[in-house]
């Protein structure tokens, strides 16, 4: 079974790191992705940790991580002492204007909250999406045919991404002649640190991407009011919550939430569980002798690559959790690429095994912001894991992987394999 190696010159000692006063979310334990040393660390001494800064980031608060299952789940249960409605990651303001956050359901409360989620149900079905199998199916071979006799590719770019943009695209009702424009601002939004992604620094995002995506969204919003289709976009452009229609920002927003979450969760998660793979033949060979287990694989990625680093709530009330006294106001940071590592849930929590077949909290920890888009996330990386062995049973990696220079979304932003 697989074990995740960390390129020690790229990242600090984590067992010399002092944890008191540690700025957990700095860049420069991110070098090679989550610094899961840190992490178990952290749950071994002090599973609620205070982060007193953002290094990168001077205006922003500090924070409290939390970084175990049970306590994650706690906070994600209770949304009157734990509010989403005052940001969402540990940053607040630096990419994204909080009153842009706050018109997306997965930046309000409930009722509001829910009713407005109630409407984007509607499109996520388990029914709905699994009549869509054989087109995503088609999809995932389309791009995989594009690579036709090559012997390497980069696999996030040149498979992940065209894959994962049509299929979301398709849901929403963008031309395919936009999926790459879409793709690159939701990526630079996300990504907003990065240099090979957003070469033009965090300020760009909101001086150029933001607007643009408006704009894009304005466009589209306006064609369909026009000429309703029964695409996603319509469904929002119509819809009505207590006898009124949602506000303009509230559907941009909408959009981009919908957008983000499909461009971004099954890319990132897909291609850590090849790396995975890759990295360990004889799990591998274990797909390719039994694809009825191919499943079960998608739920041992989903726990040990959770597509999302981590979400935030806001504490509304003076309170405790895991010994620490959490003040009204502090923000509550929930880390699950930490909880569904947690010693007191799994057994050898950093092997991959895809005989496990999990619980885990990739989707949230309960409550009311479970991820509605379970079916599809799940749908598509069945299909792609399946299609990617079937087509290569023999691939490899060629070279280092890369992840993505960002606290929130776990994502590799290179692959580079070879095709076998």
């Amino acid at each position: 079974m697989a074990t995740e190696e960390q390129t020690a010159a790229e990242r600090p000692d984590a067992t010399e790191v002092p944890l008191e006063g540690l700025r957990l979310s700095d860049e420069e334990y991110w070098q090679d992705g989550p610094p899961q040393e840190i992490f178990e660390r952290m749950r071994s001494q002090c599973p609620v940790h205070w982060s007193p800064g953002i290094t990168e980031h001077p205006d922003e608060d500090g924070f409290w991580s939390v970084t175990k299952a049970d306590d994650v789940h706690e906070v994600s249960r209770d949304w009157r002492t734990y509010s989403s409605a005052y940001g969402i990651t540990a940053l607040t303001h630096a990419v994204m204007p909080l009153e842009l956050v706050q018109a997306m359901f997965i930046g309000m409360d409930p009722p509001k909250h829910d009713r407005l989620k109630a409407l984007f149900q509607r499109g996520f079905t388990p029914k709905r999406i699994a009549e869509h199998e054989d087109a995503i199916r088609t999809i995932a071979r389309d791009v995989l045919d594009r690579l036709g006799d090559r012997d390497s590719c980069e696999l996030v770019g040149e498979v992940a991404q065209p894959f994962v943009s049509r299929v979301i695209g398709s849901f929403m009702g963008i031309p395919e002649g936009e999926d790459e424009d879409w793709a690159r601002l939701m990526n630079s939004i996300l990504a907003a640190n990065d240099p090979d992604i957003n070469p033009d620094g965090i300020d760009a995002v909101a001086e150029r991407d933001v607007p643009e995506m408006f704009e894009r969204c304005t466009k589209l919003i306006a064609e369909r009011r026009e000429n309703p289709t029964d695409d996603l976009t319509s469904v929002l452009v119509h819809a009505e919550i207590d006898g009124e229609r949602l506000e303009e920002h509230e559907i941009v927003m909408g959009f981009f939430l919908l957008m983000a979450a499909g461009n971004d969760s099954t890319k990132a998660t897909y291609c850590s569980a090849m790396r995975a793979l890759m990295e360990d033949p004889e799990q591998k060979q274990l797909l390719l002798d039994d694809p009825t287990l191919v499943p079960q694989a998608v739920e041992e990625a989903l726990r040990m690559f959770p597509a999302f680093a981590h979400f935030r709530r806001t504490a509304t009330t003076d309170t405790e959790l895991g010994g620490q006294p959490i003040a009204k106001g502090d923000k509550v940071v929930l880390w699950y690429v930490s909880s569904n590592r947690d010693e007191d849930r799994y057994d050898d929590p950093n092997q991959f095994d895809l005989r496990r077949n999990p619980e885990h909290q990739a989707f949230g920890a309960g409550g009311r912001h479970f991820c509605l888009g379970t079916a599809l996330a799940r749908l598509e990386l069945r299909v792609m894991i399946e299609e990617t062995l079937a087509r290569y049973p023999g691939i490899e990696l060629n070279g280092h992987p890369r992840f993505a220079a960002t606290q929130f979304v776990n994502q590799l932003k290179d692959l580079p394999v070879k095709l076998r």
